[in-house]
């Protein structure tokens, strides 16, 4: 008998991937399929970028249709799938695999259809946040949930890990101004949940979908809200000795029934960045900062701005200013939306995203910063303070492989403080890769295989987005 060279184990899976894109481009010719190396290296991250995966091919489709035909291709030749929109994700949430698709939906970036009557807007997943407010602005209407990424990140995404922003505290985040969504799963069905109503008949699934982060399927269109601008708003500086004392200014507001529209904290380091960054107009002489903003009719705003300066003066506060003009309220609000990328400028840092309950605001922040001096690095502090989601920044050289194995250690023992303090893992950037197995700490076993049923539910194979979310061993499904 004649010996037959079978091919090496490298030919055959080049051979597959060949075969596979060979079939995606004549399934969806209407699609962009990246298939050239550098330009599979513009997906291979997200804002984790001490992670990087080149994935086996990218594909930009601009329908639902489209979507649905990949995703069913997808799943009869069992191919990984990681959903995308800008990649702003910094939990590592959009990383992809070497044998996976990286499925993008930037390119699905329309207003489908605004009702300004019943006050709903229907929209691609790709478009991105503040393009829904540009598009309503001129009627009056504004959608309200505001990440500091909002320019970039996609509303897709936004549902994906249910992100807020700094105007969240008062008008809540993405799933309190998201009314449905259009999904595509697994196995190509398309599927829509929810709708223009606000409490529409049958099980709640929508609220199984908003924060999901692409375990359960794609979403392709979003129904949201839409709001009547307010009157009109200001903004407040308020500067403190120490961030224990601004900490306990936030919970004293909260507690004697005011919500603002926003409560922003950031402490010295991230003060000074970003004045040198923007020129905001904020204080170089005090320890920590708050933005306190409220709306209304200017004799509302004024009553409001009084009863704040009042309890802030129970917490020592060693400056009060409030806005003056519009462009005064502008430069604020530009130096607390440019704060991630003005400490970027600085150093690299790790961006953290726990949530904790407002009276232990100052007990948090002071174990933060002792946790970060134990591991050797400094720390700057900015995050939306009415609602106890913080975002510390810790500062470290991404370069230095043994610097980013104590930063991960660092960031975990954070977390882990937030989730004793009676809180919780993540408040807007979701769980990703970068707190996968973390969620021990928050779920028991059972919690954990409970959400892994309904994950099975949507996507029996595991094909969408796998190895984010779930800690990758010890749990089965009972």
């Amino acid at each position: 008998m004649s010996h037959i060279a079978l091919p090496s184990p490298d030919l055959a899976i080049l051979q597959r991937r060949n075969d596979i894109l060979k079939q995606l481009k004549k399934l969806v010719p209407g699609a962009i399929l990246i298939t050239d190396q550098e330009g599979r290296r513009t997906f291979e991250t997200d804002a984790l970028t001490a992670y990087r995966c080149l994935p086996l091919a990218v594909v930009l489709p601009q329908t639902t249709e489209e979507v649905s035909a990949i995703l069913r291709f997808c799943q009869e030749n069992h191919i990984k799938v990681v959903p995308r929109g800008a990649g702003t994700s910094p939990s590592g949430g959009a990383l992809p695999l070497e044998d996976a698709i990286v499925l993008c939906l930037t390119r699905m970036n329309k207003v489908l259809a605004v009702d300004l009557v019943n006050r709903v807007a229907r929209v691609e997943a790709g478009i991105t946040n503040s393009s829904i407010t540009d598009a309503v602005a001129a009627d009056g209407y504004f959608y309200a949930p505001d990440p500091s990424s909002q320019i970039a990140c996609t509303v897709g995404g936004n549902v994906a890990t249910n992100s807020g922003g700094a105007h969240c505290l008062k008008y809540g985040v993405t799933t309190n101004n998201v009314l449905g969504v259009r999904i595509v799963l697994m196995s190509g069905e398309i599927v829509d949940i929810g709708g223009p109503s606000l409490d529409p008949a049958g099980y709640d699934f929508l609220a199984l979908i908003v924060g999901s982060e692409g375990q359960l399927g794609i979403v392709t269109e979003v129904t949201v809200r839409l709001l009547k601008a307010a009157e009109g708003a200001r903004p407040m500086l308020m500067g403190f000795e120490s961030n224990e004392a601004a900490g306990s200014c936030v919970a004293g507001i909260i507690a004697a029934g005011i919500i603002p529209v926003a409560l922003e904290f950031m402490d010295r380091p991230a003060i000074h960045v970003c004045e040198h960054f923007v020129a905001a107009g904020y204080p170089l002489d005090v320890e920590a900062l708050l933005i306190v903003e409220v709306q209304g009719s200017e004799d509302e705003i004024d009553t409001l701005l009084e009863k704040i300066g009042e309890i802030a003066e129970d917490f020592n506060p060693t400056m009060m200013r409030r806005s003056g003009s519009a462009e005064e309220s502008a430069k604020i609000w530009k130096g607390r939306k440019a704060a991630f990328g003005a400490i970027g400028q600085l150093s690299d840092y790790y961006c953290m995203d726990g949530v904790i309950p407002l009276s232990k605001l100052p007990k948090a922040l002071d174990e933060i910063g002792w946790i970060c001096r134990k591991y050797r690095f400094d720390v700057a502090n900015i995050f939306h303070a009415g609602d106890g989601n913080l975002h510390p920044l810790i500062l470290y050289n991404a370069n230095d492989p043994l610097q980013l194995e104590r930063v991960e250690l660092c960031g975990a023992e954070i977390l882990k403080l937030c989730v004793e303090l009676g809180g919780c893992l993540t408040g807007e950037h979701g769980v990703g890769i970068e707190k996968r197995e973390l969620m021990r700490v928050q779920f028991s076993d059972t919690d954990l295989s409970q959400q892994m049923r309904v994950k099975a539910a949507f996507d029996p194979d595991w094909l969408l987005n796998p190895g984010k979310v779930f800690p990758l061993e010890g749990i089965g499904l009972q």
